[in-house]
């Protein structure tokens, strides 16, 4: 019966998420830290949606790419960490292969989306400093349609052929996942049949995405700096390097913990399976945590929208106050 079950003509369908064994004991005691962090995702992000939409110096091309980004940022944890908690407080940890494949496909393509939306972010920002005087004639509607059409064509067809091959691949030796959600090697390391394609493929979203996004994010970086502190002197300078430094930190932490965890089985890298999984789960939950801070709270034209709002709505609680107090 078990030479039967193990044979190429089985496949599994249900699969089991175990994203921390070395812990899985304590694991309800993980719940309280990931919601408080889906919370402020959630939060953080709204609030930012909430303010660009509602401000309407705010409808500009830089702006309108931190609403995207601001999107993205829910979406994405929200395809994880909502069934991710209800494991760890209930055991609901089983996912079937069609459930599994349309989750890997979802996250990868939005993460894509956001390296697209950094990226333009970037390229963005270069535009508006080192050639402020074509920066309405590069940044218009068109750049914008063909931006998107870019990133659909690009994330699209990318991440179809990855999730496309997994489909192909048999499942007949174990089901249990180690991950709390269906990441793409995670689940192709399972599989019984060869997996080259797959690592290839594996590889060739990292060079497509981390490989040409990064480099080209960390040159208009680079040629940001050069132009603001040649023009700039003392405190702006300091404000100056602080800004894309903070920027580039958190980009980074995007990329290179997004590929530590998307190439430790490609490159079979001796990484603990809590470890592991912490990491997958961190470069996607803390950019979306610290996203609204870095483009909204500390932006100083979305900080002065925010504190015009929160005026208004205090102005506007005291007098309802004073007026039924006289009433």
């Amino acid at each position: 019966m078990t030479e039967e079950f193990q044979g190429a003509n089985f496949s599994h369908t249900m699969f089991i998420f175990v994203g921390f064994p070395e812990i899985f004991q304590y694991r309800k005691l993980l719940f309280l830290p990931f919601f408080l962090s889906y919370i402020l995702v959630v939060v953080g992000n709204s609030l930012m949606l909430f303010v660009i939409k509602n401000t309407k110096s705010l409808h500009s091309p830089m702006y309108m790419l931190a609403c995207a980004l601001a999107i993205v940022d829910i979406i994405v944890p929200t395809a994880i960490v909502p069934a991710m908690l209800l494991s760890f407080l209930f055991d609901l940890n089983e996912i079937s292969l069609v459930g599994c494949l349309i989750q890997m496909f979802f996250i990868h393509f939005f993460s894509s989306i956001e390296s697209t939306i950094l990226l333009a972010m970037a390229l963005d920002r270069t535009v508006a400093i080192c050639s402020p005087l074509r920066y309405t004639a590069v940044m218009n509607s068109s750049m914008f349609v063909k931006l998107l059409l870019f990133t659909l064509i690009r994330s699209g067809t990318i991440m179809s052929v990855l999730v496309g091959l997994v489909t192909s691949l048999s499942f007949c030796g174990s089901n249990i996942i180690y991950h709390c959600y269906c990441d793409h090697m995670a689940l192709v390391s399972l599989a019984c049949n060869s997996t080259v394609k797959n690592n290839a493929m594996g590889l060739a979203v990292i060079v497509c995405f981390v490989g040409i996004d990064i480099s080209a994010i960390f040159f208009s970086y680079v040629k940001i700096l050069h132009v603001v502190l040649r023009a700039a002197a003392g405190e702006q300078r300091s404000k100056a390097l602080h800004t894309c430094g903070t920027h580039l930190i958190v980009m980074m932490c995007f990329y290179f913990v997004g590929s530590v965890t998307f190439l430790s089985h490609n490159l079979s890298i001796p990484i603990p399976v809590g470890v592991n999984t912490f990491l997958g789960i961190t470069y996607i939950v803390f950019p979306a945590c610290i996203n609204p801070i870095i483009y909204g709270v500390r932006t100083k034209e979305i900080k002065k929208a925010l504190l015009k709002m929160f005026k208004i709505r205090v102005n506007r609680v005291v007098a309802v106050k004073v007026s039924t107090l006289k009433y």
